[in-house]
């Protein structure tokens, strides 16, 4: 298969997945909206959110980066930069969640 039939592949793998997660993450959003602090870390202190949340957080940055990933195709035209572009942006698709992660693990 070639890399560009894999990444739209996984573009759409991705958004499908995302759909119940998103569902789930505004529902549970609005419950905490309006929560004070020590209620959202309770909230977030239960294995199945963490779960949850964790895994949204991990699908939503696969996806972008695979989206930006497409806008750097398109609209960059200088090999050097494109490749500079798409190695930051791989990087910080795998270090912001894993930041996010470790840090509502952390809460409690």
């Amino acid at each position: 298969m070639h890399s560009s039939t894999r990444k739209w592949v996984f573009t759409k793998i991705s958004s499908l997945i995302l759909i119940p997660f998103k569902i789930w993450f505004l529902i549970n959003f609005v419950a905490i909206y309006d929560k004070d602090f020590f209620e959202v870390v309770d909230f977030f202190s239960s294995q199945l959110p963490r779960i949850l949340f964790s895994i949204f957080v991990v699908i939503s940055f696969i996806f972008s980066a695979l989206t930006i990933s497409e806008i750097f195709e398109d609209y960059l035209h200088i090999d050097k930069i494109k490749n500079v572009a798409n190695k930051v942006l791989y990087f910080f698709a795998i270090v912001i969640p894993l930041l996010t992660i470790l840090g509502i693990y952390n809460l409690s």
